[in-house]
């Protein structure tokens, strides 16, 4: 990546349950917060100029492309493809591959994105399946997590990649000299698990490429910050996820109701308020909201299709990360260790 250039991000417009307005918002506080940074903004000239004109966007700052196509949110990715290569999102990731942009970000169809990306962006050479990976709070401070929805059924070879992927983006991220892994499982004995999770496990525990891998770990260690990159399918990690956002959702509105439930409390609820509002802060899902759909060779950010303007500018902190760190360029130098595990040599 030039240094001497400004970094350019683009933006689907058209993307989520919200959007333009939490996109253009999204792009007015990044705007605010990263002035040498540039925009290419894609979507419906009529659906979204008006949100450019509402928050006052500076047009100095981004170019817009008119595309009146975009993907439905539930829309089946199949169909997308067929039917959506003028379409918003399919743009905006063609300006990744073309060099007009070091990476999209978008809060529309998950599968969408995914399936457009490894079409025009291609998965790296020795990655059979791109993930999609995150940063999440925990008890002590950060982990990451992978992969939260991509691959809904996955095999030792792609649960080892996504070891390496994960070591490699915990390090560039969260400045983990050392990061330690460990794979979701049902218990921590060895014997527990399916075929391909004791599989994958063996080869970790025998490959120099995983520096720190610590075994079989349990859902509840993600909270616990047990290990610093937490390796699963896409079905059980996407399914963790909405279980810990539901289960933050439910403590807050507990707190909430037991805080109105006498007057006494509510005396109490004063006095507490400085520190709940730290705890509240903390575990805000938006704070954390931007997960890579790491594997490509080229950044892909993906966004929760209902988040606000905060929650997208957060988005856009993620690809701004992920391209200065050269992530791709990263990952790319670790994955030659992947021939250790090619079957024969496993068996």
């Amino acid at each position: 990546m030039d240094t001497n250039q400004p970094l350019v991000l683009a933006l689907d417009a058209m993307g989520g349950d919200k959007a333009p307005d939490s996109v253009i918002g999204g792009l007015k506080s990044a705007i605010q917060k990263y002035p040498d940074v540039r925009f290419l903004v894609f979507g419906d000239e009529a659906k979204v100029m008006p949100f450019m004109e509402k928050y006052d966007v500076d047009p100095k700052r981004y170019r817009f492309v008119h595309t009146p196509d975009y993907v439905r949110s539930d829309e089946k990715p199949s169909s997308a493809v067929r039917t959506g290569r003028k379409s918003s999102l399919w743009m905006a990731i063609e300006s990744v591959r073309n060099g007009e942009a070091a990476a999209v970000v978008s809060a529309g169809n998950t599968g969408a994105l995914m399936a457009f990306s490894k079409l025009i962006l291609g998965t790296m050479p020795g990655i059979h399946r791109p993930a999609i990976v995150t940063v999440l709070p925990t008890r002590t401070s950060s982990c990451v997590m992978l992969d939260l929805g991509a691959n809904a059924e996955c095999d030792a070879r792609n649960l080892v990649e996504f070891a390496i992927m994960g070591e490699v983006y915990c390090r560039a991220v969260l400045k983990r000299d050392r990061p330690t892994v460990g794979l979701l499982n049902i218990g921590s004995e060895e014997t527990k698990g399916r075929d391909e999770i004791r599989e994958a496990a063996q080869i970790l525990r025998n490959a120099s490429f995983c520096h720190d891998f610590k075994g079989f770990v349990e859902s509840d260690d993600i909270a616990k910050g047990t290990v610093d990159v937490f390796v699963t399918d896409g079905f059980s990690g996407n399914i963790a996820l909405k279980a810990i956002e539901g289960s933050v959702k439910l403590m807050l509105g507990l707190l909430k109701d037991a805080a109105n439930s006498s007057i006494f409390s509510k005396l109490g609820f004063l006095f507490a308020l400085p520190s709940l509002r730290k705890i509240k802060k903390s575990m805000d899902p938006r704070l954390y909201n931007g997960a890579m759909l790491i594997g490509l060779k080229g950044i892909s950010i993906k966004s929760h299709g209902n988040t606000d303007a905060f929650g997208f500018l957060n988005a856009i902190g993620v690809a701004i990360d992920t391209a200065r760190h050269d992530l791709v360029g990263s990952i790319a130098k670790q994955l030659p260790s992947v021939d250790l595990f090619d079957k024969e040599k496993t068996e």
